[in-house]
């Protein structure tokens, strides 16, 4: 029984170090607000790639309706920058995902991706496509 309550409060330790790795990590915007060189849609393990006609008051609305989405802050940039990146953490265990957002050559191209692990299981393509489904209806 003392090797099991050990066992369960070494996992409890190792479980509260990670999630407060996962949630005080830095977001350094050096890493992350980066210039976007792709130009066509692509689904990525970890994320995805958007590109869509937009104009300046098109990059307005969208930043409007991200800055909307729950746990989510501009890292860095601004809608006159035409480019932002915006950090949108998970509702339970404040995992971050990153997405930057440019206007470039009548285009806007989004880039949604996970900062921990391989997979997000659709994630930032959901959230992507919800953002650009929203500003499609506006």
């Amino acid at each position: 029984m003392v090797k099991i309550l050990t066992g369960l409060w070494i996992l409890l330790c190792v479980v509260v170090v990670a999630d407060g790795y996962v949630r005080l990590a830095p977001s350094d915007p050096k890493v992350w607000h980066k210039p976007l060189k792709f130009i066509e849609n692509k689904e990525l393990a970890g994320g995805v790639e958007r590109v869509i006609e937009g104009s300046p008051a098109d990059l307005a609305r969208l930043d409007s309706i991200i800055r909307q989405t729950p746990r989510t802050k501009v890292l860095a940039g601004s809608v006159d920058d035409a480019h932002l990146t915006y950090v949108t953490r998970s509702a339970v265990f404040g995992f971050p995902d990153y997405t930057t957002v440019e206007l470039t050559d009548g285009q806007i191209r989004i880039f949604g991706r996970l900062r921990f692990g391989r997979s997000d299981l659709g994630v930032n393509r959901n959230r992507v496509d919800g953002w650009l489904s929203a500003l499609q209806t506006r």
